[in-house]
């Protein structure tokens, strides 16, 4: 597969969404995790997604409880957290794991259309972020710390 369009993930309801239903949009995709330091982060991503979702911007995070063990709740009590706390409108998908034997297929894809530093593969943490075109080429890997509004001038050259 060369683009993200090819995948198949499931929502947090456990329903298959083929992503080929973003084809033309511009997308974010993200690791997230409840229980982090980074977890604040959801409100800069939910800010820039009423913003830019309008002119074609999709975020789609991930939870992952492979760092930490900072996500530990289920589907539901994900789904609650993130609309309680930040207000989360975008679409959430189903917990996945990004490194090692069982890391999801999508994930495998954009690590390797965007190593990290010196060329490393692995995640290291919640809230890494990827940025896809709107032809769905992986065209950015942002680091934990990279605050969404950092991202939102790359964003804005895509939309």
């Amino acid at each position: 597969m060369e683009t993200v369009h090819g995948f198949t993930v499931d929502d947090l309801g456990g329903h298959a969404v083929e992503l080929r239903r973003f084809e033309g949009k511009v997308l974010l995709i993200v690791n997230t995790a409840s229980k982090c330091g980074f977890t604040p982060q959801y409100a800069g991503l939910e800010a820039l997604y009423e913003q830019l979702q309008p002119r074609g911007l999709e975020i789609l995070g991930f939870p992952c409880n492979q760092f930490g063990k900072q996500e530990p709740g289920s589907s539901d009590e994900i789904a609650t957290f993130c609309e309680r706390n930040y207000g989360v409108r975008f679409p959430m998908f189903s917990k996945v794991d990004v490194n090692g034997k069982n890391a999801s297929p999508l994930f495998e894809h954009l690590k390797n259309e965007a190593p990290g530093v010196l060329g490393s593969k692995s995640i290291k943490w919640n809230f890494t972020k990827f940025l896809v075109d709107r032809a769905g080429k992986v065209v950015a890997r942002y680091a934990p710390n990279t605050s969404p509004e950092e991202i939102r001038a790359d964003i804005e050259k895509l939309l």
